[in-house]
């Protein structure tokens, strides 16, 4: 994504916001990196799951690190509005942290803690830095959606002080580390998350001594005027109308559909998601706040990718949704796999933007990450609590091949193999592509992945499972073929459900496989070449290249010197 900004009028006042500017961004940055490099969960430390920010004394977000995802970075630009309302800038003093986790107010859900950190010069706040990220266990019936309110769900943490004035709040600490089946780890990331906003605020008073600066209202004004303005221009040059679009999915009690209707006009984009299925009574419903950072992130992408994701880009976009629904639940509805249906969100909005722009977005991914926890005895603690992220296949986009197993939209890394086992008795014996699982198409889609997943001291151990398009897999678009399904089961044969908390007997290997991204475009339009080197490759079966492609394989065995060519245009 690129930060550049519109310069002034004034050339010389232009290059030094531009180096302000810049400069926020390394700020921001380099505020990540410490939350990157300190934390203690695998899924912030070796995937990124988290966001950083730096806001203004409006609580208005002006640059966020690249490094992080959506569903936190936009969700936290919305937080530290709520947090300015709980503590007014005037009450702020220096040395204070706010924490909170509350999934109305936060990032959706009680696993992901929101810190708030004022900065200070000359004994005036300036700035607030904020940061997310997600702990791997804070009680309650852990990350799967088995609960009926959010109270089920673990720990429930108010808008607090965990720091005041510099004294570290050792109640606060206390309950965080009583309400987790991972106390270290859960007491680590918390301190993790003080020192990533610390990072931020002394580089912030570095950068606004060098440049004389004691007010940031100049260059927010500058940001946030560019970046509004910008993705306004581009909305503009987009034609003006409504559209709608209908997706079914899983669910969990009952198939869920999410139905967008997009409207464009004046220079602003709206999705309303009246029609879509009223909330669940388990934890796989949305607060709203999720639900309107991945839509406006499925918005940005498809629309005006190169501008800055600040406040000032965030409002041209109006999300709505009916109160009750599955994407707008209300307290206390249960929400802790809320990423399984939010993730689905740019996938929507696409449905919309593909009849209005037709040839931008991409066909139907995976979406939603494939987070497989697992717990258990065992470990160096002697019991382990995992949160290991895996990821299915992007769709095709119109002129190229989708990414095959990769987290589109959250941008989560997949856990190394060797972290899981070096944390937790677990061993995977096997992780590989799916053969076939890619939709086919003119341009293919990506492919999902195939584990196996045994506990290596033979015992027991629990799956936390919250996975969609098993029952619905990705749809392609433009006459591309869906991707495959996934699927969960045992190496006995036993089918798992796709959701909820389930023990894998003594003995048992765990098999998750992943879906690919479905397809883009006519299959047997296709390049033969393309369609062989697949094969080459080992992401196509010959069997599909000649079926679903028509494509026409020489010799019996492939290898660098095979050949292709479209059944029916043989000499």
């Amino acid at each position: 994504m690129s930060h550049a900004i519109a310069a002034p009028a004034d050339a010389l006042s232009g290059i030094a916001r531009q180096i302000v500017w810049n400069r926020l961004i390394a700020v921001v940055e380099e505020q990540a990196m410490t939350l990157l490099r300190t934390a203690f969960s695998p899924i912030v430390r070796e995937c990124g799951d988290l966001s950083a920010g730096v806001f203004d004394t409006h609580g208005r977000m002006l640059a966020q690190a690249v490094t992080g995802t959506p569903g936190h970075i936009n969700s936290m630009a919305r937080s530290v509005g709520h947090f300015m309302r709980h503590f007014p800038l005037e009450t702020m003093r220096p040395g204070d942290v706010y924490i909170c986790n509350d999934p109305w107010m936060g990032t959706g859900h009680l696993n992901d803690f929101v810190l708030v950190t004022p900065t200070f010069l000359d004994g005036e706040c300036v700035a607030t830095f904020a940061c997310t990220s997600h702990l791997v266990d804070i009680g309650g019936l852990g990350m799967a959606p088995d609960g009926q309110d959010v109270y089920a769900e673990g720990l429930y943490i108010p808008m607090l002080k965990v720091i005041d004035e510099g004294t570290v709040n050792a109640t606060v600490m206390a309950f965080v580390r009583a309400n987790s089946r991972s106390p270290v780890e859960a007491e680590g990331d918390v301190y993790s998350l003080i020192a990533c906003n610390q990072v931020g605020c002394d580089r912030l008073v570095e950068l606004m001594r060098e440049f004389g600066l004691t007010s940031l209202d100049e260059v927010a004004a500058d940001i946030l005027g560019s970046s509004e303005e910008a993705v306004r221009a581009a909305i503009r040059e987009l034609p003006q109308g409504t559209w709608s679009n209908t997706m079914r999915i899983d669910g969990l009690e009952a198939p869920v559909d999410l139905s967008a209707t997009l409207t464009i006009a004046d220079g602003g984009v709206r999705v309303d998601y009246a029609g879509t299925s009223a909330a669940s009574r388990f934890g796989i419903n949305v607060p709203l706040t999720y639900c309107e950072a991945y839509t406006v992130f499925g918005l940005a992408c498809a629309i005006a990718p190169r501008v800055p994701n600040n406040h000032g880009s965030l409002e041209p976009y109006t999300v709505t949704a009916p109160a009750d629904s599955i994407l707008n639940a209300q307290k206390p509805a249960p929400v802790v796999s809320r990423h399984v249906i939010g993730q689905m969100l740019p996938d929507v909005v696409f449905g919309c933007l593909h009849q209005a722009i037709p040839g931008r977005v991409p066909a139907e991914g995976t979406s939603c990450i494939w987070n497989v926890t697992m717990g258990g005895k065992g470990g160096p603690f002697g019991r382990f609590t995992i949160n290991s992220v895996h990821n299915g296949g992007t769709g095709a986009r119109p002129a190229k091949d989708g990414l095959s197993t990769t987290a589109y939209p959250s941008g989560v890394r997949g856990t190394p193999v060797e972290i899981t086992e070096s944390t937790s008795p677990l061993r995977f014996r096997r992780k590989e592509y799916r053969i076939d699982s890619g939709g086919a198409g003119a341009t293919r889609g990506g492919l999902g992945q195939a584990m196996e997943i045994e506990n290596r001291q033979g015992e027991e151990f629990t799956l936390y499972a919250a996975y969609d398009r098993i029952d619905h897999p990705p749809r392609g678009r433009a006459g591309g073929v869906a991707g495959m399904a996934g699927r969960v089961y045992l190496n006995d044969g036993t089918t798992l459900r796709s959701k909820g908390r389930q023990d894998i007997p003594k003995g048992c290997v765990l098999m998750a496989e992943t879906s690919g991204g479905g397809g883009y475009g006519d299959p047997l339009t296709r390049p033969a070449e393309a369609v062989l080197a697949d094969v080459l490759d080992g992401l196509i079966s010959r069997d599909a290249a000649s079926e679903v492609y028509g494509v026409v394989l020489d010799g019996d065995a492939l290898d660098e010197t095979g050949t292709a060519e479209r059944r029916g245009e043989r000499g």
